[in-house]
């Protein structure tokens, strides 16, 4: 089973979502308290059921809030965004080489973020 890690940084709080293996499979944004970060987590919970919409095909249908969309980056590596139902990026992935990687990252997120515990990380 993965976890949520959450952790300080510099200018905030922010989580990220690892696999059973101790991989990241998808990063928050910088928030200003922790509270807004657990609600992030609970959105993350609440939103990753949703459908991908795959922006690298020509003519891809536009779907409903919440979502992920996978699209290619300026490096022309495949990435995934995970999108709330207000449209707001809630969690992002990383760069990946080949497009099934990025899309088994996502099925990774829909398996591991409904039960995954919530874990606190304190800087070493």
């Amino acid at each position: 089973m993965g976890k949520f890690e959450v952790k300080k940084v510099k200018s905030g709080v922010k989580f990220n979502l690892k696999a059973g293996n101790g991989e990241i499979i998808a990063t928050s944004e910088v928030y200003t308290t922790e509270a807004a970060c657990m609600k992030g987590i609970a959105s993350v919970r609440r939103c990753c059921v949703g459908p991908v919409e795959d922006q690298t095909v020509e003519n891809f249908q536009v779907l409903k809030h919440p979502k992920f969309e996978v699209y290619v980056d300026k490096a022309g590596e495949y990435r995934f965004r995970l999108k709330a139902r207000n449209g707001e990026i809630i969690a992002v992935g990383e760069g990946y080489k080949a497009k099934s990687s990025c899309l088994n990252g996502i099925e990774s997120i829909k398996k591991n973020a409904p039960e995954s515990p919530v874990v606190k990380v304190e800087d070493k």
